[in-house]
């Protein structure tokens, strides 16, 4: 539990300052001495430590340095101009972190779940982002935890007439959709709701949210999109002649948007005019979508337990696999990440994909013969538990369904999934390579 709201936010601790640290204290050519002898990745991780590390590093052109020398190596030509190899260096950081990321999913020796109480009576949606994890839908709050710390940083109170459907924020607001309507909550703790005549329609499903634009699925069939600073609803396009019970939204303009009976619906924010309908071998519903733009392919998740992709460019499904004996919840990927799709649902069991042929890469969960621990922090108690890869073979009905409870929702960060479970406590899996 966080601690007592004040008004709509829980304002933050303010840090105490406690003099210079012992890190604070090595000057320039120290740090220079003692970064030039780390690899790659290190040196990366070591740039977003903080301000003056990454200065120091950029400054110093280490990381250049050890491309160049990889570049050498390896014989491979590249641009010798300064925006050439600052552009081929950035292509390259990016695909180290994503091998870090995928090697972590798929061969980590340790896999460490964090466990808290996050609710007093339910949490079933998570969202994760700027090291931040915003739980809610079930009890009348949301609130923004720190992933670094599990604390309690903001809290947000729901009216209590209307039922939170679902939410989203960024680095400034949290987007909710409440009934019928949209409310915002600034960072600085107002809230507001769109005017009726705006923020009214046809009972609303499911919400997504890309600045400036949140778009509403409804009941009715039809996405609404809602300009977050005109406070307008600027279209209302036709997607299906049944509810719409998912979206995903593209930085292109584009909505994706699957339905009750099965079909998945493309179409552009600006006009209705064109629309293209996608449709699974199985007649049951679309769940879950996510949408990867790097590599134009759209993932969704069915209430039998089927995960398909389709390629946008092509607009036919390339693989479709049943990974679940039910409902396939929640469908997610690290952004930038063309190699792994993580995947929750009614059985518990945490699925790592192949975004490419759909092949089950790795499954966990929690180890039920494992021992645990506790921590307690200022505002509850972190259970720290180890989780465990299962064989392909493995009957996972001999499970415990306590060590295994339905993944309703998820979020994937760096080496890390974050997990709701329509109960009180979310989860966040440590997957460390």
């Amino acid at each position: 539990m966080g601690p007592t709201p004040v008004g709509n936010r829980l304002p933050a601790k303010k840090r105490s300052w406690r003099g210079p640290t012992a890190i604070h204290l090595l000057d320039h050519d120290i740090l220079c001495i003692i970064f030039s002898f780390l690899g790659f990745f290190d040196l990366v991780r070591c740039s977003a430590v903080c301000k003056s590390w990454n200065a120091i590093i950029k400054r110093s052109k280490l990381l250049q340095v050890l491309y160049l020398k990889q570049l050498k190596e390896n014989s491979v030509g590249f641009s010798s101009s300064t925006s050439g190899l600052e552009e081929s260096l950035s292509r390259y950081l990016e695909e180290l972190a994503m091998e870090h990321h995928r090697q972590a999913l798929l061969e980590a020796p340790s896999i460490h779940i964090d466990q808290w109480t996050a609710h007093s009576v339910r949490a079933d949606q998570c969202r994760m982002k700027m090291g931040l994890i915003l739980t809610g839908v079930g009890d009348k709050v949301m609130r923004l935890w720190s992933l670094e710390s599990y604390k309690c940083v903001e809290e947000y109170s729901i009216p209590d007439s209307c039922p939170l459907v679902d939410f989203d924020f960024d680095e400034s607001k949290i987007v909710g959709l409440i009934g019928t309507r949209l409310c915002l909550w600034r960072r600085n703790g107002q809230m507001s709701t769109f005017p009726s005549h705006q923020g009214t329609y046809m009972k609303g499903l499911c919400m997504r949210y890309l600045d400036p634009e949140a778009v509403v699925g409804c009941e009715d069939g039809t996405v609404r999109v809602f300009d977050m600073y005109s406070r307008k609803c600027s279209k209302i396009i036709r997607m299906h002649p049944e509810p719409v019970t998912c979206l995903s939204l593209g930085d292109d303009q584009l909505i994706l948007s699957g339905s009750s009976l099965g079909r998945i619906t493309v179409s552009g924010y600006s006009s209705d005019q064109w629309k293209t309908t996608l449709r699974p071998t199985d007649s049951t519903g679309i769940k879950t979508l996510c949408f990867n733009p790097c590599s134009h392919l759209v993932f969704a998740g069915t209430t039998a337990g089927y995960t398909s992709c389709y390629d946008l460019r092509m607009m036919r499904r390339l693989w479709e696999t049943r990974v679940s004996p039910n409902v396939v919840y929640s469908l997610q990927h690290l952004s930038n990440d063309k190699s792994t799709l993580v995947i929750g649902g009614i059985d518990g069991v945490l699925r790592i994909l192949d975004q490419d042929s759909g092949e089950v890469l790795s499954s966990y969960v929690m180890d039920h013969d494992a021992s645990s621990s506790s921590s307690r922090y200022a505002h509850g108690v972190i259970k720290r538990r180890i989780g465990k890869r299962l064989s392909r073979d493995a009957s996972v009905d001999q499970i415990p369904r306590s060590f295994r409870p339905s993944i309703t929702c998820l979020a994937v960060g760096m080496k890390k999934v974050v997990t709701t479970h329509n109960g009180r406590e979310i989860r966040v899996w440590k997957f460390k390579k």
